[in-house]
């Protein structure tokens, strides 16, 4: 699969700033003397072609980076609840988007718990900022490798790539 964000020869240089199409939702923790309950997402709160089709729950150590990494087609819907706090990096390289050439990070996790829907093409990261282990729960609108798991996964990595323009901090 190749990379619609791939870069020429000319550096890519991003602006700081929301980007079209990422929906950041803060979360709301119901908490009574048996713990907490969190709803990360309803149907009547999101576009049918965001609609979640699998979801999985990952476990990041501290100090971990998972990605930069994009989707051709898939929506990833990110619930970061904690425990641990994550630094979360989105760069828009669509070609046809309003915010073209911005990066956007944010913290979230256990003192901000937060939904973040992200569409296909643009490049996103987390990095477990924390000093425990840290779950993120992703919902995506696709299957992963397809229905049975046979055809091509839907991902183009960037964290091996020496020339990526997408640095973290």
């Amino acid at each position: 699969m190749t990379s619609p964000a791939e870069p020429d020869a000319t550096p890519v240089r991003f602006t700081e700033g929301a980007i079209a199409g990422v929906s950041i939702t803060p979360l709301t923790r119901h908490s009574d003397d048996r713990g907490w309950l969190v709803e990360l997402f309803r149907r009547d709160e999101l576009a049918s072609d965001v609609l979640p089709a699998m979801a999985y729950l990952s476990e990041t150590l501290p100090g971990v980076t998972r990605g930069p990494h994009e989707h051709v087609a898939q929506t990833d819907c990110f619930a970061f609840l904690g425990p641990g706090t994550f630094r979360l990096y989105l760069w828009d390289m669509r070609h046809t988007s309003s915010t073209q050439g911005r990066r956007q990070t944010l913290d979230v996790g256990e003192h901000n718990p937060t939904r973040v829907i992200v569409p296909p093409g643009v490049v996103h990261a987390y990095r477990n900022v924390g000093d425990v282990p840290g779950w993120v729960l992703n919902a995506p609108n696709q299957l992963f490798a397809g229905h049975g798991r046979c055809q091509p996964v839907d991902e183009i990595r960037h964290e091996n790539n020496p020339n990526s323009p997408f640095h973290l901090d």
